[in-house]
Order: C-alpha cells, then sequence, then structure tokens
C-alpha cells in the first residue's frame, strides 16, 4: 500500500512539472480513463542540438565525439577506464549527508564543458530535479567562460538542487559552495562528488543554507565573500520570495556579481523581478525563448 501511495505521489509531482513546464512539452499527455498518461521521460528537449539535453551519443561538428580520459564513464563516475571502483569508494568516504531514500531516482545525462555528466534526479522532491533555468545557467557558464573568469573564482548556488549549475562551475574552475534545504542537501552532495572528483581543481562544498534563516552565523561576511552568486528557478508560487530576496542581498558585496536564470510562469515572477530591480543594477544577459528563461545579472545599488 505505501509503495502504491509513493507512486501516486510521485506521479503527481511529475504531472505538476509538466504543467508547469508545458510550453516544453508538444503534446506529450492525453487523457485515458480519466488518468493522464505521460509519454516521455522527465526531461524533454526541443532540439536534439539542445546545450545540456540528456544524450546517448554526442556529436560534434566533426562526427561522434570519442570517450575522452576524465570522462564519465557507464556508470557516472569519473576518470579513466578502470578507476570507477576507486572513485566510488573515495565518494563514499567523502559524503557528509546522506541521500534522501526516494523510491525513484532516475540518471538523467547531460554535456556542457566538453564534459558528460549525470545527475541522480527523482520526481518526488522538486529539489531534485533540473529545471529549465539550470540547463540556461550552465550553457552561459559554458559559452562565457573566458568573461566570467571562473577560474579559481569563489562562487556560491543558492537553491542547488541536484547541483547540475554548480558542477559546471566546478568543472570551469570554480570553487563552488553549493546551498539548499536540509533534505536536499545529500543527493546535491552525491551529484557534486561523483562528477567532480578527478575532474575539478576545487572539490565542491556543500551547506545547508535556508532563505532568510541564521546568515550571520552560517556565512558571516568577515569570513566569506564571494565572486559570483548563481541561482536558477529560485522564484516560481512559492511564500518565501522576500526571504529569497534578502538572502541574496546579504550574500552580495561590492564587486560580487548575481547571476538568476528563471523560467517566468506566474505574475509573482514578474513581481519579484521589479523588487529585484530595486536593489539590484539589473542587466538582461539572455533570454531563452525555447524554454521561456530569462538570464539576468545583478550587482548591488550603494547609495
Amino acid at each position: 500500500m505505501s509503495e502504491r501511495l509513493g507512486f501516486v505521489l510521485g506521479l503527481g509531482q511529475l504531472v505538476s512539472k509538466i504543467r508547469l513546464e508545458s510550453s516544453c512539452f508538444p503534446s506529450w499527455l492525453e487523457q485515458y480513463d480519466g488518468a493522464t498518461l505521460v509519454h516521455s521521460g522527465m526531461d524533454v528537449c526541443l532540439s536534439s542540438k539542445q546545450p545540456g539535453c540528456p544524450a546517448e551519443a554526442l556529436h560534434s561538428p566533426d562526427g561522434l565525439l570519442e570517450p575522452e580520459e576524465g570522462a564519465l564513464q557507464k556508470d557516472g563516475t569519473g576518470g579513466p577506464p578502470g578507476d570507477s571502483n576507486e572513485i566510488e569508494q573515495s565518494l563514499h568516504s567523502l559524503l557528509k549527508f546522506v541521500p534522501t531514500n526516494y523510491a525513484s531516482y532516475t540518471q538523467e545525462h547531460y554535456v556542457f564543458a566538453g564534459k558528460k555528466i549525470v545527475i541522480q534526479e527523482s520526481i518526488e522532491s522538486y529539489g531534485a530535479m533540473v529545471w529549465p533555468g539550470a540547463t540556461s545557467l550552465c550553457q552561459y557558464l559554458e559559452e562565457h567562460t573566458e568573461e566570467l573568469n571562473l577560474q579559481d573564482a569563489q562562487v556560491l548556488e543558492i537553491g542547488a538542487g541536484p547541483g547540475l549549475v554548480s558542477i559546471v562551475a566546478s568543472i570551469l574552475g570554480a570553487q563552488v559552495t553549493a546551498t539548499d534545504l536540509p533534505d536536499v542537501l545529500g543527493n546535491l552532495e552525491y551529484n557534486l562528488l561523483k562528477n567532480t572528483l578527478k575532474r575539478s581543481a576545487h572539490l565542491p562544498e556543500v551547506k545547508e543554507l535556508v532563505w532568510g534563516e541564521n546568515l550571520e552565523r552560517h556565512f558571516p561576511k568577515a569570513t566569506f565573500c564571494y565572486d559570483y552568486v548563481l541561482a536558477s528557478d529560485v522564484v516560481y508560487h512559492h511564500y518565501f520570495l522576500d526571504k529569497l530576496l534578502s538572502t541574496m542581498l546579504y550574500l552580495c558585496q561590492p564587486g560580487t556579481v548575481l547571476l538568476w536564470a528563471n523560467k517566468f510562469r506566474f505574475s509573482t515572477d514578474y513581481e519579484f523581478l521589479d523588487k529585484f530591480k530595486q536593489v539590484f543594477d539589473t542587466i538582461l544577459l539572455a533570454e531563452f525563448p525555447e524554454s521561456s528563461v530569462k538570464l539576468f545579472k545583478g550587482t548591488l545599488k550603494w547609495d
């Protein structure tokens, strides 16, 4: 009975996600005997060339990409062939948080910065899924690496979820702190380590961050100063938007650049943007029409 209930709850969250992302689905749902049948997996790409699109075969302008040393193997681990067991052992020895025991996990594949990235996701939690803003932000980081000068940069991600953005930033050379709510940290840390161990100059750090709570205690300004604060799809229909904005303000200091990518779905998203512009000098860096994502750069206003 509990397994059936878990399946129903999971299916309900999947349907909720599909409704939110309806602009990405041409006609992937049909009604049958009062039930909604899902015809595809969690992630649907509008084009086989879409950056970050899950794919089994990877192509370059010259044809099929050959596996590279340090790329992920079939089981999702990094390093050259034969290192899987060693890396898996190292990974488990480094884990500080235990991943939530969801009934359903899937392994989703992405490609950024020339690396194949495998993310463990679950439809049972919004914080365990990759959303459109994340892939859009990863695309921007990948395409503007030199301009952003991410090598050795201090980067913090708000609402890191399953960790895709933090993984890409780490692979590109940044010193990353990935943050989220306590129940998300286990899966986040697992994904980060599995995709950055032996592949990144700096192993990402995972920290709990509840928006608007105990910020000075956990992130004292005298100790923590970030070059970049990253956020993707943190704005949607929830009751913590004011706390989110206050957290963004707290984490940013003079010289900090906030990169925020979001799919705009609700009127409250635009209301948040208006408040954001009141406290940040705001530039629209990029738009991704296929997913309704906008990417903004914000720097603190100082009178």
